[in-house]
């Protein structure tokens, strides 16, 4: 997934009120930008690291930038939570996720469960469907270990239940955690922070669901899906 447009350095000054981020441009400006991460963002916003932001389109936009990444002392962390479901389902289009690759149809948003949405389906004439459910991983819990969640998230194990249902109809169901920053060599569930999480992920596991975890390969200018990386469960 490319930039478009292209985005601007600057350093975070504050994140604050969870959706805004006050940051200063290299040019000299102050600006406050829309940080699209409802998590605590723990190990992503200290304030003087790097950031790179994206100009908005809409010229109607209250707040003209997006907070898109952060870097952590060399560290690139995207903490934009809009965009991995384009960064997965780009990859699986492209084939670059052997183990979601062969289906002829993927569909995004997808009404499923209790009042919920898958976030990719991919489906076959010949097979059973694949329900895709992305996490973005952004925390770091110790070195080279990235944690999810990083704040208490009731629906996310909402979703794992909904998933393993899915499983006892017959269906393929996978949790893919994309590992949103480049230190990471192992992902684990942050059962410090949510108990509940990790133990209807593991609970989903036991039922049949699949757990992928790949790191993301960022930069200024693109997010690609890199190499696989181990769960610890």
């Amino acid at each position: 997934m490319k930039f478009d447009p292209t985005l601007v350095h600057g350093t975070l000054i504050k994140r604050y009120k969870r959706f805004l981020a006050d940051v200063r441009l290299d040019d000299g400006r102050e600006v406050t930008a829309h940080c699209p991460n409802p998590g605590s963002m723990r190990t992503c916003a200290e304030p003087g690291w790097g950031v790179w932001v994206s100009p908005a389109n809409n010229p109607k936009r209250k707040l003209k930038w997006t907070l898109e990444i952060i870097d952590a002392d060399g560290v690139p962390i995207l903490v934009n939570t809009a965009r991995p479901n384009g960064v997965v389902r780009e990859a699986i289009t492209e084939g670059t996720i052997p183990e979601l690759a062969g289906y002829p149809t993927l569909r995004a948003e997808v009404k499923y469960g209790e009042n919920s949405r898958i976030d990719l389906l991919l489906t076959d004439p010949e097979r059973p469907s694949c329900y895709v459910e992305v996490k973005n991983v952004t925390m770091g819990a110790e070195p080279a270990v990235a944690a999810f969640p990083d704040s208490v998230s009731k629906r996310a194990a909402k979703h794992m239940t909904e998933l393993a249902a899915q499983v006892a109809e017959g269906h393929r169901a996978v949790v893919f955690f994309l590992v949103s920053r480049g230190d990471a060599l192992t992902m684990r569930p942050a059962e410090e922070i949510d108990p509940a999480y990790a133990q209807a992920l593991r609970a989903a596991v036991d039922a049949g669901v699949e757990v992928m975890a790949y790191r993301a390969q960022i930069s200024a200018h693109e997010v690609t899906v890199g190499e696989r990386v181990q769960v610890a469960l």
